[in-house]
Parts: structure tokens; C-alpha cells; sequence
């Protein structure tokens, strides 16, 4: 595994060096958001990949991702009650984020459509945005999910095991929604998507 990691760092160090474009991709995002959503954590890859429904090595590839395309800042160092000083994984560079998700999210991840299916509310469909459009839809947009208790219509999630991650964690599954309504909602809802999400990134 240490190898492999190790492989990884240096095709990464001469992608830089040779000044090729980043692969961002879809997940990359989800755990920037996830990163977000848990505030200043130590964590290790192996919890984040867990509570992300992924393996601890595409964990690891999604942040030195999103690292190379300047959504994350180096990582920290932490003193742990006053124990030995521990690195943090990267932490979210929150001015970049925000240009990201306001202004190239939805070129670069765009939504597709289905019908109606059985899965977890998104955009719209769930808070915050839900507590501003009360019932304006006969069923709500749902990220399709063979144990989601609500019935929609299907909404493609920035990455398979989205729901399930969702619905571990309360921060994150309304930073997917509101996520969700900027990469295609209507423009009123879009504007207050991105007003919520403004303000989460802020004040975190």
C-alpha cells in the first residue's frame, strides 16, 4: 500500500512539474465537502474513506486530487491535548471552493435525469432549500437508493455512494443538496442555494 501511495505522489509531482491539467472528478468534491462538513478533524483515511463508502486508497487519490486543482490548503498540525503535534489531512481552501461550486460545478458534473424511482431527497427536495419551496413539486428530486424511504424523481449524484454518506452525516447531505440545486435548479433556487452554501463555507 505504502508503495502504491508512493507511486502515486511522485506521477503526481511530474504532472505538476510537466504542467498537465488536473483529473478533478466527481467524488474528489464530495469528500472536499466531506472535509468541510467535519470541521478541524484529524482524520485518517481509513475513517474517511469508511464514512464516505469508499476504500482508503481512492480517499487517499480523491484529496492529493483535489489538492493539485487548489480545493484544499497543505495540511495542517494539530496538537492533540497537549500531546505530541499530529498533521491533519488537507482542509478545504474555501475561497477557491466557492468559486468552484458557484461557478464550474455544474459544467464540469452536470445532472442527469430520471424517473420516478425510490432514493434520498436532494436540492429542492430536502433542507435547507425545502424549508423556502414547501410542496412547489409533486415529487421531489431523489439521488436513486434502494433503501431511501422517499419517492421522486431520479436526480444522478455526484458519485454512487453519495446517499449512503448522506445519510450518515446531516451536514453533508444538505451540503450535497444545496450543491445539487446550483448544478441544475431554477434561478430562484439557485440563488438561495448559493446564499446557504456562501454561508456555510464562510462560517466554517
Amino acid at each position: 500500500m505504502l508503495f502504491v501511495i508512493l507511486l502515486f505522489l511522485i506521477d503526481i509531482l511530474y504532472s505538476r512539474i510537466e504542467n498537465k491539467n488536473v483529473d478533478l472528478r466527481p467524488q474528489d468534491v464530495v469528500v472536499v465537502l466531506k472535509l468541510l462538513a467535519s470541521g478541524f478533524n484529524p482524520w485518517t483515511y481509513a475513517r474517511l474513506g469508511q464514512e464516505l463508502a469508499m476504500s482508503p486508497s481512492n480517499a487517499f487519490t480523491s484529496v492529493v486530487r483535489a489538492d493539485a486543482a487548489h480545493l484544499l490548503h497543505a495540511a495542517a498540525i494539530h496538537p492533540a491535548n497537549g500531546r505530541k503535534a499530529r498533521a491533519l489531512l488537507p482542509e478545504p481552501n474555501r475561497s477557491n471552493l466557492k468559486e468552484f461550486l458557484i461557478h464550474g460545478v455544474k459544467y464540469a458534473f452536470p445532472v442527469e435525469r430520471g424517473g420516478p424511482t425510490r432514493g434520498v431527497p436532494t436540492a429542492e427536495g430536502t433542507s435547507p432549500l425545502s424549508h423556502h419551496f414547501p410542496q412547489s413539486f409533486p415529487l421531489p428530486p431523489v439521488w436513486p437508493y434502494a433503501e431511501g424511504s422517499i419517492r421522486g424523481i431520479a436526480f444522478s449524484p455526484l458519485y454512487r455512494n453519495v446517499p449512503a454518506a448522506a445519510l450518515r452525516d446531516t451536514k453533508l447531505h444538505e451540503l450535497l443538496a444545496l450543491v445539487d440545486a446550483i448544478r441544475e435548479g431554477r434561478a430562484r433556487e439557485r440563488e438561495i442555494a448559493i446564499r446557504e452554501l456562501t454561508s456555510r463555507i464562510d462560517s466554517g
